[in-house]
């Protein structure tokens, strides 16, 4: 079979089932206009404090750094990657205020959460290591798994009881120990136990590494992540962090001890061979850090609109998960959530199908990312529609 017959198949398969993958162009704000010249309430982006919909942020940002402009070096592009030319000064400024931020930790910004996930473990992780995984963590921590050289286990998503036994049986069989989770699970909108996973990895003499993707900017009294939120940043001793969700910029970072920062400068691949983000994007990331860092406001209103919505839900006998900003509705089956996101779509409200692979089988579900704009009377409208 040619490439082009077997892609052919593959995608007339994928049709078939309804799980066909298509690109479309919905915006970047809290109602966004579609090319029809409609206008629905976007419940499918991660700009959580809705910071996205904010133009005098923008206005602000380019009349107190005109600096960047006055160089003879474009802030367009750094044009290298970090270990050449292009580790310009706003990384600096950025790691900096970082790692104050996490208790005086070293930090490390990189292109993109992809990146850092893909990256990461292969770099930290060898033959001889052990990583454990949550079975629902995000495909970018599970394809950095995979290209690691460590043995590898899956335990059931929040079965702290079954990472126990695993580690009971595993642990001593293996030099290194890393135990990989997400904070605010990014399909199911739950949260893990960091206080059980602290315990579990002094008690078997590991490392704790958390990706706060979902949680960045609403959990925590300055919007650090669930880390902060219970009290533990000491006791992570990788958090990962996104700029492209509720920082509405692009980008992401580690924050760890100084001697894994330098130990990743030299070992993770992502890093050495990517091209760094320029000057422009670090800087306004930085800015709209300190935003974020005062607004506790909107962090209560996003978490409380969707505890309502929640609520309300559950209240018609639907089934839904989760404890986050992050509220999913399970249908079942991939032409149920086609066609509820048809529907809800022509109601005014952009949502999308997510499917097997994303999530298992059997679980298709619509989930609404909300944020700190939306009005209690649409979410009520929408809960009525469902």
């Amino acid at each position: 079979m040619g490439f082009y017959q077997q892609a052919t198949q593959f995608l007339e398969e994928a049709k078939r089932r309804g799980s066909l993958r298509t690109l479309t162009a919905p915006g970047n704000c809290s109602s966004v206009g579609t090319p029809g010249g409609t206008c629905r309430i976007n419940l499918s982006g991660n700009d959580y404090l809705a910071l996205g919909g904010k133009p005098d942020l923008t206005r602000e940002f380019l009349a107190t750094r005109q600096d960047l402009f006055s160089s003879e070096r474009s802030p367009f592009s750094a044009s290298a990657s970090r270990l050449l030319t292009g580790n310009h000064a706003e990384y600096a400024r950025l790691e900096a205020r970082l790692g104050e931020l996490y208790e005086n930790r070293a930090a490390l910004a990189l292109m993109s959460g992809y990146h850092v996930n893909v990256g990461l473990l292969g770099a930290l992780a060898s033959e001889g290591d052990l990583i454990v995984s949550d079975r629902l963590n995000h495909a970018s921590l599970i394809d950095g798994i995979r290209l690691s050289k460590a043995r590898h286990l899956i335990y059931p998503h929040l079965d702290y009881d079954r990472l126990r036994e695993l580690l009971g049986v595993e642990r001593a069989r293996h030099r290194n120990l890393f135990i990989v989770t997400e904070s605010v699970f990014s399909m199911d909108g739950d949260v893990a136990d960091l206080n059980r996973l602290a315990a579990i990895k002094r008690e078997h003499d590991g490392f704790l590494v958390v990706d706060e993707a979902h949680a960045l900017g609403v959990f925590g009294p300055r919007g650090l992540g669930l880390a902060e939120e219970k009290g533990l940043i000491a006791d992570v001793d990788i958090i990962v962090g996104t700029f492209g969700k509720a920082l509405c910029s692009s980008g992401a970072f580690i924050a760890c001890d100084p001697l894994i920062r330098e130990y990743l400068v030299n070992r993770l691949r992502p890093l050495i061979y990517s091209t760094a983000q320029p000057p422009l994007n670090v800087a306004w990331t930085g800015f709209l850090l300190e935003k974020v860092l005062t607004m506790e406001a909107e962090r209560q209103r996003v978490l409380s609109l969707a505890a309502g919505f929640r609520e309300k839900l559950q209240s018609r006998g639907l089934r839904t998960l989760g404890e986050s900003q992050i509220v999913p509705l399970l249908l079942g089956s991939n032409d149920a959530a086609l066609a509820a996101a048809r529907t809800l779509g022509e109601n005014g409200f952009l949502v999308f199908p997510i499917r097997p692979p994303t999530v298992p089988e059997g679980t298709s579900r619509i989930r609404f990312s909300l944020n700190a704009d939306i009005e209690k009377s649409d979410l009520a409208r929408l809960a009525a529609l469902i």
